[in-house]
């Protein structure tokens, strides 16, 4: 198929072209001959009924450094591509929302992925509240109190943002901890959102596994590490990404909420594992394709590329 996609992204030039899953989508493109256009969310605009956006054609090549190549600006009427990536990172703050309204007004003319409106309700650490036999004990609350009460209900814990991503924010309290009023005080002062609570999984010392669906389906994962010291996996914060294979509860927890996905237009998504249990499904701009190509050999890229392909037959 000859498609004219356009990716909607943070600045594609500090992208690390050997573990940035955007740019691996871009090359896979160009490879099968697509035509790409790239712009950042900041350039998106809905201009008396047209959804625009000023962008440059782009290419790419594994030069880091060199590696996205752009033409002349120009103004891109999204009505008139084939396929708009939803690829910026969170935070999933007012600024996030307000581009997938905008790119909601595309529905019926541009496949836009993941599917704005579904990104825009389902975000990760949410989602999985569909799930609640899936995942460990959880909470979402903004008094003390009530976190305080979790706390020593579970004793071990987990405290983190609400919307936030890669690991920022994270903290482990356990039960000698006394930092719990300090952090709640802080993150008040940032923020009036709520923050998640989820008791803590000892599992995570083996690793955090990072299952990636194409459209509902497992097609691998890897294992995140965390660094000595570390209790968090993300490989922004130095964990180690492993080979590792899917095991029969990874396919049960992908059983369960594949279907939902499909439905909901969410071609590419990651879940987070942690020893038998679920703790987010990554649908706003999950990562972990390069990796799990070098381990597996597999090409993911261009599994979801064939999806995308069949999605557009089918309308």
């Amino acid at each position: 198929m000859a498609l004219k996609i356009a990716f909607q992204m943070d600045p594609i030039d500090a992208v690390d072209i050997n573990a940035d899953s955007s740019f691996r989508l871009a090359e896979e493109a160009q490879a099968r001959g697509y035509e790409l256009f790239y712009y950042t969310p900041d350039r998106l605009t809905f201009d008396e009924g047209r959804v625009l956006a000023r962008a440059w054609p782009l290419r790419v090549q594994r030069e880091q450094g060199n590696h996205a190549q752009r033409g002349d600006e120009v103004t891109l009427d999204l009505a008139e591509v084939d396929v708009v990536w939803l690829r910026q990172d969170p935070p999933f703050d007012m600024s996030y929302i307000t581009t997938t309204h905008i790119l909601d007004m595309l529905r019926d003319k541009t496949l836009v992925v993941n599917d704005p409106f579904w990104v825009r309700n389902y975000p990760e650490k949410l989602l999985v509240l569909e799930f609640q036999d899936l995942t460990p004990p959880t909470m979402i609350a903004r008094r003390l109190e009530d976190i305080r009460r979790f706390k020593d209900q579970h004793g071990d814990i987990i405290l983190k943002p609400l919307y936030g991503n890669g690991g920022a924010g994270v903290f482990r309290l356990d039960p000698n901890d006394r930092n719990l009023a300090s952090l709640h005080e802080l993150f008040s002062s940032m923020s009036r959102e709520p923050l998640i609570v989820q008791k803590f999984l000892p599992a995570v010392s083996k690793g955090d596994k990072r299952v990636i669906l194409v459209d509902g389906e497992p097609v691998g994962a890897i294992n995140r590490v965390p660094a000595p010291g570390e209790t968090r996996s993300n490989m922004h914060v130095g964990g180690r990404p492993e080979k590792v294979e899917l095991t029969d509860r990874d396919r049960e927890i992908c059983a369960r909420i594949g279907p939902l996905l499909r439905e909901k237009g969410q071609v590419f998504v990651g879940i987070d594992v942690i020893g038998d249990w679920l703790t987010e499904i990554n649908l706003t701009s999950p990562t972990g394709i390069q990796e799990l190509e070098r381990f597996d050999g597999i090409n993911v890229a261009g599994m979801i590329w064939d999806r995308i392909e069949a999605r557009l037959q089918a309308k």
